[in-house]
């Protein structure tokens, strides 16, 4: 999902352990194994998710880029859900407002060193993105070079999360040449010289990922090949041919018949058609949920949300929709946020309902075809919800046609995959993010004082055990609410071909091919 956007120091970790690690067969992405591979088959990857915003590390593209291993922060995020290393070696927290990274030896893509000057550039173009990355709804953030190889960043109000929040895809950081060539696009197009709000950077040769991205056929493929230079050793597979395949079922027939060796989120439905060895689940924090407009149309009425509330039966969607692969909707965190379900209290402030949807102005409910279920599930809850005596029409689109109608709030109701820990790994900032009045994600429209000041509360506490009873307090506040009702927390089912080892099951779906990753 969009800005949508690696790992935090672990004594300040507010994330779960959870259930499993990545299971990848070969190695983190960050822990330099890849071996001494000189060759290699190129492996063929077809993603769900075709390029949104021209591969925008701002937005949704992001993912795209960190999955394929082509972008990397100052940090990354690993099993566990703490920052881990990744252009930055350590760092350390200088004052109340500042952190002071320490940078490893590294290059860009484009043969230039990675410098506290480069790094610090980097991170100032995503502050001035508009809309600003997810990652940083709600922080305001500076960084300049400090030294030889450190940069210091610093943020208006104390953020204790702030090496988590860095590990965001969103937040990678590219070559100086990556923001002329859109500083020079935008110049072009507005007659402004570019600048403050050039949304859109050229990852093209710019990164400091294992894999560089050489030509991108617009949304349908792209190609990458082998970074030689990259700091961590050099992968294992001489490139990747990436093709952006939105159809679940042409993914999962593409794996069946040789086509691709791996194929990201096979539908459910097609599971069974391949072999158990090609088919890897796995538990994720990523949770489908029904949001409701609570800013206009008949939801703005907290009886009739409530009323859609009653009407739902997420059982029926976890057992026949998911066949078995998730579980009902308990929260905006699922069982892969293993401290959760402990903490979880009632929901707060909740309206009564208005005794059904009769009478009620007909709701437009949308959703997107790139995850397969996603269409089934709507189709389930209309037919729920017009038992309930709501009028509903059904609109389904490709997601990236969709995005813009849906933060805007043009639809009376949104069926959403939301991989919650996504952004920034902090169980808070999604809930800043996707449920508070100024949140870039907030595709509910959900403006609500007793929410906004759980949410800052949460966001206020330092202490990690706090800060996980302080995010669950602010998830009673937006369930109160029954703008967001949560669906079901599912499991990813990734299709890996029999010759293929070290693909990242990772449990953020943040990774997908690193250095080990082979055939």
């Amino acid at each position: 999902m969009r800005r949508l956007p690696s790992r935090l120091l672990a004594a300040l970790a507010v994330t779960p352990f959870l259930a499993g690690c990545f299971a990848s067969g070969g190695g983190d992405p960050t822990d330099g194994d890849g071996g001494d591979a000189t060759s290699g088959s190129r492996l063929r990857v077809a993603l769900a998710f075709p390029p949104a915003e021209q591969l925008s590390p701002y937005g949704a593209d992001a993912t795209l880029l960190s999955r394929l291993g082509v972008s990397e922060g100052l940090t990354a995020m690993d099993a566990n859900g703490s920052a881990a290393p990744a252009l930055a070696q350590s760092w350390r927290r200088d004052g109340d407002k500042s952190w002071v990274f320490t940078l490893r030896e590294a290059r860009f893509q484009d043969g230039t060193d990675v410098t506290p000057a480069a790094v610090a550039a980097a991170l100032t173009h995503a502050t001035e993105a508009e809309p600003a990355p997810g990652a940083l709804t709600g922080v305001t953030l500076t960084a300049e070079p400090d030294g030889d190889r450190d940069v210091r960043v610093s943020t208006a109000e104390p953020d204790p999360v702030l090496p988590l929040r860095l590990s965001s895809p969103s937040l990678a950081v590219f070559a100086e040449k990556a923001y002329k060539k859109e500083k020079e696009k935008e110049g072009e197009r507005e007659g402004t010289g570019g600048g403050k709000g050039a949304g859109r950077v050229d990852p093209v040769g710019t990164a400091a990922g294992p894999f560089e991205l050489t030509k991108v056929n617009g949304a349908t493929s792209a190609a990458l090949d082998r970074f030689d230079d990259y700091r961590g050793g050099r992968a294992q597979a001489s490139g990747i041919d990436a093709r952006f395949i939105a159809d679940g079922t042409a993914r999962a027939n593409a794996l069946r018949t040789g086509e691709l060796d791996i194929a990201e989120a096979v539908p459910v439905a097609q599971a069974s058609g391949l072999d158990r060895p090609m088919r890897q689940d796995t538990a994720t924090t990523r949770t489908t949920s029904l949001l409701l407009n609570a800013a206009s149309g008949p939801f703005k009425d907290p009886k009739l949300r409530a009323a859609a509330r009653e009407a739902v039966d997420t059982a029926t969607l976890a057992e026949g929709v998911y066949e078995g692969y998730a579980d009902p909707g308990a929260g905006v965190y699922g069982p892969a946020v293993t401290w959760a379900d402990g903490k979880r209290v009632e929901p707060t402030g909740r309206a009564a309902a208005a005794g059904g949807g009769k009478g009620a102005a007909p709701i437009t409910l949308a959703t997107y075809d790139n995850r397969p279920e996603l269409p089934e599930a709507a189709q389930v809850l209309k037919q729920q919800l017009e038992k309930a005596g709501f009028r509903v029409e059904l609109e389904v689109r490709e997601y990236s046609r969709l995005e813009a109608d849906a933060l805007d709030g043009k639809f009376d109701a949104f069926v959403l995959a939301r991989n919650t820990m996504l952004d920034t790994g902090d169980p808070v900032a999604v809930l800043a993010a996707d449920y508070t009045c100024g949140g870039a994600n907030n595709i509910a429209q959900l403006c609500d004082k007793d929410v906004g000041r759980a949410v800052a509360a949460a966001e206020r506490t330092a202490d990690p055990t706090e800060r996980q009873d302080a995010a669950m307090k602010a998830e009673a506040a937006v369930l109160g609410s029954d703008a967001v009702l949560p669906l079901v927390h599912q499991r990813i089912i990734t299709g890996v071909g029999t010759s293929v080892r070290g693909v990242l099951f990772d449990p953020y779906e943040r990774t997908l091919v690193g250095t080990g990753t082979r055939r």
